[in-house]
């Protein structure tokens, strides 16, 4: 049975329930697999993943209830179970049901080629093998890995709503490692769009270049430094402290942003976007989990924070209108907060050299490791193991290792004093948000080395 037809008959059996507010969410996708280990296919996987989730108020209070079958004995089941969680379940908050009339962006579906499994495992074997073939440094133990992914996203509501949309993109990774006498120094680079703009031999290459410019690295003295994040580990920072911008996070007291908009939270270099539509970007979504349209906008504009992240629950409690930021992590999933293209923009100081002309001497970090423990994002502090290149007379000098970078990452916005014109946008990370922007400059941090 197609949602179409079981979307009918999930209303029908919800008003017959006597059901006034309800709301049916459903994704479907098929997925593709393959990864190497040295020179072979190490995995392999396909599958399908359907399922729906229905909500409803019933008699002041949410109830929830999920399948994975689209028959007509689930579509009763999934109502009935609704209504008895929404009589039994001590639910946090309160939950709304949108009102149709949002003037929705009109995004295209992608045109995508669908490769074929073989073709998914070629592509992987490729990317390994111009990686041993760039540097006879890389040993066998290097790895590749390739996905391909199509899914379409359907909400359909009581109150008129029914909505659409579908996604399809290739992701190809390189896991190269390089040996050094006793040492080994691992890379990494991804890139994700159609099947057939990628290019294996140039995201081996990049991997590469990653791996062997960590060769002879060393450590640095404990002191004080002048410091340059590089654009990847921008996207990792927004991603590890997104919650600090989520408005649920700062009517629970679990952000420092409650209550601060309008105000100054970051140097006025600084500039945050949320943009569901970014051109450079696989995620271009034109309504969230709740049926919010989804639009363009800054969380913090020239330093100023102009709004926290919403869905229709923390917007209500705060007054304010959603800013389409309700997302499910799945189809079963209740309603959280997250971007879509969250990045950190331009800043007007030039490409990465340009910005080691800026920085003069200091450290320019490459790689945060240990964000999982070293980083508290309801405190903001930060103590992070990391690697970089020192920074010399304005140029980028030699590889530096085993050092750590400690901080809070609100005072990190405040302090930072130049943003740089390198940006770069990340393939989809957790969840199927994107993260960016460019490197930037910070004067005086706390390294801690040997």
């Amino acid at each position: 049975m197609k949602y179409t037809e079981f979307k009918e008959l999930v209303m029908t059996a919800a008003k017959a329930g006597g059901l006034t507010e309800y709301e049916l969410y459903a994704e479907e996708s098929e997925t593709i697999s393959a990864e190497t280990l040295g020179h072979e296919i190490s995995a392999f996987s396909s599958g399908n993943v359907t399922g729906a989730c229905f909500r409803c108020i019933s008699q002041g209070k949410i109830g929830y209830a999920s399948t994975e079958l689209y028959t007509a004995s689930e579509a009763e089941r999934l109502v009935h179970d609704a209504m008895e969680n929404a009589a039994i379940l001590e639910t946090e908050g309160e939950a709304y049901i949108h009102e149709p009339g949002d003037d929705y962006v009109k995004v295209e579906a992608p045109a995508v080629t669908v490769p074929s499994a073989q073709e998914l495992t070629d592509l992987a074997v490729k990317i390994v093998e111009a990686s041993y073939a760039a540097d006879s440094r890389i040993i066998d133990s290097s790895q590749s890995s390739t996905l391909f992914k199509q899914s379409r996203t359907y909400l359909s509501n009581s109150k008129g709503l029914d909505l659409a949309r579908e996604n399809a993109y290739t992701m190809a990774s390189s896991y190269p490692i390089a040996q050094d006498g006793e040492e080994m120094f691992s890379g990494f680079d991804t890139k994700a769009g159609d099947y057939h703009n990628l290019d294996p031999q140039a995201i081996a290459q990049k991997g590469v270049e990653d791996a062997v410019s960590q060769i002879g690295a060393k450590a640095v003295p404990t002191g004080i430094y002048d410091v340059m994040f590089s654009n990847h580990v921008t996207a990792m920072l927004l991603g590890c402290y997104l919650s600090v911008f989520s408005a649920e996070s700062a009517q629970k007291g679990m952000s420092r942003l409650g209550g601060k908009e309008g105000e100054t939270v970051a140097s006025p270099c600084v500039t945050l976007t949320d943009d569901p539509f970014c051109k450079e970007s696989l995620n271009k979504i034109a309504f969230d989990g709740e049926g919010v349209a989804t639009r363009y906008k800054d969380v913090v504009k020239d330093g100023k924070l102009v709004t926290l992240l919403h869905n229709l629950t923390t917007a209500h409690k705060a007054g304010v209108p959603s800013t389409g930021n309700g997302v499910k992590a799945g189809y079963a999933a209740p309603v959280s907060i997250q971007p879509y293209n969250f990045y950190m923009q331009k800043g007007g100081g030039g490409t990465t050299e340009e910005m080691f002309a800026h920085l003069g001497d200091g450290i320019y970090i490459t790689e945060l490791n240990g964000m999982h423990a070293g980083a508290n994002p309801v405190t903001g502090d930060f103590s992070l193991a990391s690697a970089g290149f020192l920074v010399k007379d304005g140029k980028k000098g030699g590889p530096v290792k085993n050092f750590t970078v400690s901080g809070n990452f609100y005072q990190l916005l405040k302090d930072i004093v130049l943003v740089g014109d390198d940006w770069e946008l990340r393939p989809p990370m957790r969840g199927g948000a994107c993260y960016g922007g460019p490197s930037f400059i910070v004067r005086e941090m706390s390294i801690g080395g040997k």
